[in-house]
């Protein structure tokens, strides 16, 4: 089944830098003597704003949110271009106790951005003490022996009673570690100067590693996959986000509009009814919504065709982890 495809206005100010090409790299400029650059991993929990925190560094949307935990699959990459450096931020999936061949290559690949970062910001949940989950992130920090950020994030959710309280319970593990720390709020943006000023700090004299206009260097089908999945986590039940995997079939580009085609894939049969909903008013809604933000993705009209798959068992089978880009990284 397919979504409804009204016309609706470009965006003015669309999503520059989301991909490259090799011509791009004639783009990089010879770094200034002091210039300074390096691999910036944001780590933490499930749902603790990872993120909302490299969208708000970067100045545009490139990595999907939602309120359901471990939205964030693969280890996406923001480039934040500033006078004096360049810092590649690496989105990383929220570190859980896995359940599943999926979980599992998620949290190696979070494991593995930590232990080859110039720079670590480990962000916590300010809304809630430091827990069983934040200790054992903690230990692997430590382990990477690399210049640490322990970001006191949502501190625009804290009860002003229990503030004080909640921010020692950091500080505490942050002074024993000799971790900087910085309070700050990733959703309003409140914070975010001392927080750039000390990831510039850890990182060492070096080059443009992109140049300096792009913010991402993933690849746009991989996005519109992205932002297809995100409107499934913000839309449908419990049951289905962690089930769905996403594959973009078709690309093609025409004076009118763009034209995409992709594939929701689900682990079982009542889960592709849930998406199709009744009348396939589910289907609809998510690729409107979808198409909307691929459509200031691409700067222009977009034509989405959404169709629904069953493949049964796939977050349990290497075969359909590779096909859909889950495998863990160098």
């Amino acid at each position: 089944m397919s979504s409804s495809n009204a016309d609706l206005p470009a965006n003015p100010d669309p999503a520059t830098g989301s991909g490259f090409s090799l011509d791009d790299f004639s783009a990089i400029p010879v770094a200034p003597e002091g210039f300074r650059s390096g691999f910036v991993s944001i780590v933490g929990r499930p749902n603790v704003g990872k993120s909302t925190l490299l969208n708000q560094l970067v100045g545009q949307k490139i990595a999907i949110v939602s309120p359901t935990a471990q939205t964030t699959r693969n280890r996406l990459q923001g480039i934040l271009t500033l006078p004096n450096a360049q810092a590649i931020l690496v989105d990383t999936p929220g570190i859980h106790k896995p359940h599943h061949q999926l979980g599992k290559i998620l949290v190696q690949n979070a494991l593995g951005a930590i232990r080859s970062a110039d720079v670590l910001v480990f962000v916590v949940d300010g809304s809630a003490p430091l827990g069983k989950g934040d200790r054992f992130i903690a230990d692997w920090v430590r382990r990477a022996k690399v210049p640490t950020i322990l970001g006191i994030n949502k501190a625009d959710l804290q009860a002003e009673e229990k503030s004080a309280e909640i921010d020692e319970s950091y500080r505490a593990i942050a002074e024993e570690h000799g971790w900087h720390v910085i309070k700050f709020s990733a959703l309003t943006g409140d914070g975010m100067d001392p927080l750039l000023e000390a990831m510039v700090e850890g990182l060492d004299p070096g080059p443009y590693y992109y140049p300096p206009d792009l913010v991402t260097d993933s690849p746009e089908r991989f996005i519109m996959g992205e932002l297809i999945r995100e409107q499934i986590l913000m839309n449908t039940r419990q049951e289905v986000p962690h089930s769905v995997a996403i594959a973009i079939e078709k690309v093609q580009e025409t004076k009118k509009a763009t034209r995409v085609m992709a594939t929701i894939n689900v682990e079982r049969k009542s889960q592709k009814g849930i998406l199709i909903g009744k009348g396939g008013t589910m289907l609809k809604t998510i690729g409107t919504a979808a198409r909307q933000q691929i459509q200031r993705l691409v700067n222009g009209k977009v034509h989405l065709e959404l169709f629904v798959r069953v493949q049964t068992g796939w977050r349990q089978s290497r075969m359909h982890l590779n096909e859909f880009g889950y495998q863990i990284e160098e």
